[in-house]
């Protein structure tokens, strides 16, 4: 990991210098606008308990709580990609036939999604207005929603630019800085809910040991995700012209991350879990709010099954996106290569689906105890949701983080490669 940062900062690689440059001041623009507070709020209106909201201040950088212009965040488009991907399995014509047209058809639904993404935006924001702000008439909560829906359409066009001229996923990394902005004020708050220094000295020491607990946790969070994020699954395959041996041939496979998915599961389900949310504030229902605090809110047991849930489905949803055993076996076949004992054809489209089903369930389940860690330790503790939550945030930090280091990573080796050819 030194050789590669090192190498990354070599004089021979400035415009890559330049595209961690340009991501940089990207994620200091969105961190700046998380304290720009939307126009017409004075603070003193706001309500300032977000109760079950907290996992989405979380990922904007605590800017839902000072209700900026960016408060909405990215979540309104990850909302409707999750939209947008069940609706196209089957269930709306068109949509279907866009996911099989390849780049074109993936570019025509990344338009739609944006769209759809910026609608609900202007919908959340109503109702975030409509709840958190107090004393305005309709006309400024338009205006409010407005203010904040652009806030959401200027974060697209910065993660578009960040995807095209910086290193990563924009929109991942949009994400990623928001939760690292509150990891300190996050170890501080818990520093403080467990440390009573006015107590006893038993009771300190007590406090002491139970943050240490804490911190070992969150460390067993990071080294999990990056085992997780790293295992895979390699099936041998064969080709008909070419031929391996021990001696000098090398051995082809098709890898299959443990953890296809990534962190994609842990987003969507947290935007899941925040719908009842959303509703219950717009409402202002006092029997629906009591029903969410007592059972659909993370930190507590069917919450916390919920999310496990979640995360286990879309883990499933998403790596079946990404990985199609029909398409792999049809180039497999094209290609003239064959899985070694497994026949053409619709053989080794099962055979290919029982794996990625078997592979799936392990990456899931590590998921979810790394995703769960947190949580129980917050139930047993009495932890504020703002510290809980924020181990699942970590959880994103550490999985995007790995992303980005590998895309750097295999832009480095291609420029060493490139660099060799020409000296030759």
């Amino acid at each position: 990991m030194f050789a590669t940062f090192k190498q990354m900062f070599n004089r021979k690689n400035k415009d890559l210098q330049k595209k961690v440059l340009f991501t940089f001041a990207a994620l200091f623009i969105f961190k700046l606008g998380t304290a720009i507070i939307v126009p017409g709020i004075d603070k003193d209106s706001l309500t300032g308990n977000l109760g079950f909201l907290e996992l989405l201040n979380a990922m904007g950088g605590g800017a839902m709580e000072k209700f900026s212009i960016f408060a909405l965040g990215v979540m309104p488009y990850i909302t409707a990609s999750i939209i947008i991907q069940l609706l196209a399995m089957d269930i709306v014509p068109y949509l279907t036939e866009l996911s099989k047209q390849g780049i074109s058809g993936r570019n025509k639904m990344n338009q739609i999604t944006r769209v759809v993404g910026i609608i609900l935006a202007f919908i959340q924001g109503y109702i975030y207005s409509f709840t958190y702000v107090s004393g305005s008439s309709p006309i400024q909560y338009l205006e409010f929603a407005l203010v904040l829906t652009a806030g959401t359409s200027f974060l697209l066009w910065l993660g578009d630019q960040i995807s095209a001229k910086g290193i990563g996923n924009g929109i991942s990394l949009i994400i990623m800085a928001g939760i690292i902005a509150n990891l300190p004020n996050m170890f501080y708050t818990a520093w403080n809910t467990l440390v009573d220094f006015s107590g006893t000295t038993q009771s300190i020491a007590l406090g002491i040991t139970m943050f240490t607990l804490f911190v070992i946790f969150y460390i067993a969070i990071v080294l999990g995700i990056v085992y997780e994020e790293t295992a895979e699954r390699r099936i041998p395959i064969q080709y008909a012209n070419k031929s391996s041996n021990s001696y000098g041939g090398q051995q082809s496979y098709i890898p299959f991350r443990l953890n296809s998915a990534g962190v994609i599961p842990v987003i969507f389900a947290s935007a899941i879990i925040s719908i009842p949310s959303i509703i219950a504030s717009f409402i202002k229902n006092d029997a629906m709010t009591i029903f969410i605090n007592k059972w659909i809110v993370m930190t507590t047991p069917t919450g916390l099954l919920l999310y496990v849930l979640c995360i286990f489905g879309f883990a499933y949803f998403y790596t079946f996106i990404q990985l199609k055993p029909d398409e792999l076996a049809d180039n497999l076949n094209k290609n003239g290569g064959f899985i070694p004992g497994v026949r053409p054809g619709e053989e080794t489209v099962e055979y290919i689906t029982k794996v990625i089903k078997k592979i799936t369930f392990v990456g899931a389940f590590a998921l979810t105890i790394i995703a769960a860690l947190p949580v129980l330790f917050g139930m047993f503790s009495n932890m504020p949701a703002s510290v809980t939550i924020g181990g699942t945030g970590l959880l994103i930090v550490v999985g995007v983080a790995l992303e980005t280091y590998k895309q750097i990573e295999s832009q480095l080796v291609s420029r060493s490669y490139t660099r060799g050819r020409r000296r030759r």
